[in-house]
């Protein structure tokens, strides 16, 4: 009897420009054969970029394709992001804390295939400084929110959210903190389910709300 083959894992790459911790969660997650989606590129616009030295060490591919030396031509930054893309033969591709405003040639290219982490319960919060504006308005939950990239900002089909409770007492920063902990447990499961549909069957966003038990 022939020995079974393994399944495709849809090859993924990784946009960042810092740290790179939804990344590292991300790469984590990939460790395992049996999940759907392997990590191939890391590619930051930040040659700086403290995770490109954290992909590396995972035994990642990461480089710089630094913006300023296209001037304020993004969509020609863009281009050779994509380029490189495609040389890798990738499938997906996952933004996590790229902090460059998209055009619509690199949303329009990749539309259905990208993916992006934003903190704060969409719809609501959409943009910057989120934990600021939550506390500001009161609110008695936060969270985040994984979602297809599409031309209007923060505004894709919902992957999957977690919702925190917003304490007495809290700073941006701590609450900042408290989302980022179950970012970094939603990411890879929105990846899992989304890479498992697309090595199939045409995927769907499979919609999933995760609710911890505690701050």
């Amino acid at each position: 009897m022939a020995e079974a083959q393994p399944a495709k894992r849809v090859r993924t790459a990784i946009l960042i420009s810092g740290r790179g911790s939804n990344m590292a969660a991300l790469i984590a997650a990939a460790r395992d054969p049996a999940y759907p989606a392997e990590i191939v590129l890391v590619v930051s616009n930040r040659p700086d970029a403290p995770g490109l030295a954290l992909a590396l060490q995972a035994g990642v591919p990461a480089m710089a394709i630094d913006h300023r030396p296209f001037g304020g031509d993004r969509a020609a930054h863009e281009a050779a992001i994509d380029a490189r893309l495609r040389q890798t033969d990738v499938e997906i591709v996952c933004l996590a804390g790229y902090l460059r405003l998209l055009t619509p040639f690199l949303v329009s290219a990749w539309r259905g295939r990208m993916l992006n982490i934003h903190p704060s319960l969409l719809p609501a919060f959409p943009g910057l400084d989120t934990h600021a504006r939550a506390l500001a308005a009161g609110v008695q939950l936060h969270g985040c929110t994984v979602h297809f990239v599409t031309l209007e900002l923060d505004s894709g089909p919902i992957l999957a959210q977690a919702a925190v409770p917003v304490l007495p007492g809290d700073t941006a920063e701590v609450l900042a903190d408290r989302v980022l902990a179950q970012e970094h447990l939603i990411y890879p499961m929105a990846l899992r389910n989304f890479a498992a549909g697309t090595a199939g069957a045409p995927a769907s966003p499979v919609a999933a709300l995760r609710n911890p038990a505690g701050p």
